[in-house]
């Protein structure tokens, strides 16, 4: 049987190319990915989407069926890893904390010699929140509401760059697997953007994570995480 080499190896070129065309262009979009390892996106209407953005970054048409292929390929291999994906650490709780306010204030070294003296503001045994989120240009300082006059008065002559009031804390206490285990950053945040809801502020400890939302959105952040927690203990 005659075969033709060097046109087959032009084909796999082409199929090969396509394919890392593909995985880049869903990479980029994460919500994309996660649907395309669930199942749940037709990958022929999917293909056809995509055929316009690969045919320009090729500079040549390219056959809708070697696209979908590729997205096949690409949905089976986010499908295992989400199958093998660590589960969440056990023994998870979700605390709520409310009435809280997010100052970010541009780094100076008057600003970080002040800060020694910040934790002084609060009381801690009453169960007053206060995260200090120090960044190479900004610090965001998030603390109880009743303590907003405190601390503009102890900001005085610093540049405040942006001002948040009525947010809500969700903390989510892990066991001590939990800076061990992949993803579960990921997994939390990724949950909360299906639901369309913004997190203005991140903070972890070794074994809590923290998120500073709105208070409109903190009901329901809190039973999407509750419910998250659920599926991940089966």
């Amino acid at each position: 049987m005659y075969i033709n080499f060097m046109l087959l190896h032009e084909q796999l070129d082409k199929m090969v190319t396509v394919s890392h065309i593909v995985k880049k262009i869903v990479q980029e979009r994460p919500f994309l990915e996660e649907a395309l390892g669930n199942r749940i996106i037709s990958y022929g209407n999917l293909a056809e989407e995509l055929t316009p953005l690969i045919e320009e970054e090729l500079g040549k048409k390219v056959k809708h069926a070697a696209v979908a292929m590729a997205l096949r390929r690409h949905g089976d291999e986010v499908e295992k890893k989400n199958i093998s994906a660590s589960k969440f650490p056990k023994h998870s709780e979700l605390i709520m904390k409310t009435s809280l306010v997010d100052f970010t204030v541009r780094r100076t070294p008057t600003l970080l010699a002040k800060l020694k003296s910040i934790y002084h503001l609060v009381d801690f045994e009453k169960g007053d929140t206060l995260n200090i989120i120090i960044g190479n240009y900004e610090v965001s300082v998030v603390i109880s509401e009743k303590y907003h006059d405190k601390l503009v008065d102890f900001l005085k002559g610093e540049k405040i760059l942006n001002r948040e009031e009525g947010l809500v804390s969700l903390t989510l206490t892990f066991s001590r697997d939990f800076i061990h285990t992949p993803g579960v950053i990921f997994t939390v945040i990724r949950r909360l953007a299906w639901e369309n809801i913004n997190i203005f502020e991140i903070v972890s400890t070794f074994t809590e994570l923290t998120l500073i939302l709105q208070k409109k959105d903190s009901l329901s952040a809190y039973h999407s995480l509750q419910n998250l927690l659920a599926e991940k203990k089966d």
